[in-house]
């Protein structure tokens, strides 16, 4: 190698297995009891987690943390977290987004989402936490 001259660039880039890296997931629920719980057992489950409170944390906490899964409830505080989903996609185009909610009216919401060109995956609140485990597995 020579001096000033950058080294060249692996062909293939390893994965996160083969680095050792473990999947970032930011779970963001108002309710910080579902949140810790759900970032509780992610992280058991081999995950990094964080979670956020609100829309304005979650989306700053996208921008530093970059996750590769964001699960987000769908009503939130300050916004709602299809909005969120819009926002971190633009930013991260990679990150794997899954809603969740227990508002019937949500529905609605995922539905308006999908015909703008948004297809985030949703599953109904109360959800088992194995359930989650195997829903994120397959995002």
């Amino acid at each position: 190698m020579q001096i000033g001259k950058p080294p060249a660039r692996p062909q293939t880039v390893p994965s996160k297995a083969q680095t050792g890296h473990r999947s970032v997931v930011l779970v963001v629920d108002d309710d910080k009891a579902v949140a810790d719980s759900l970032a509780f057992m992610l992280h058991h489950a081999g995950y990094e987690t964080h979670a956020a409170y609100s829309f304005r944390q979650a989306a700053a906490d996208a921008t530093s943390l970059r996750p590769d899964v964001m699960v987000a409830d769908i009503r939130l505080p300050d916004g709602n977290g299809i909005d969120l989903a819009v926002q971190v996609r633009k930013v991260l185009a990679s990150c794997k987004i899954l809603l969740f909610s227990g508002d019937v009216e949500s529905n609605s919401l995922v539905d308006q989402s999908r015909s703008k060109g948004h297809n985030f995956q949703f599953v109904e609140k109360p959800i088992h936490p194995q359930d989650l485990i195997l829903k994120l597995r397959w995002l």
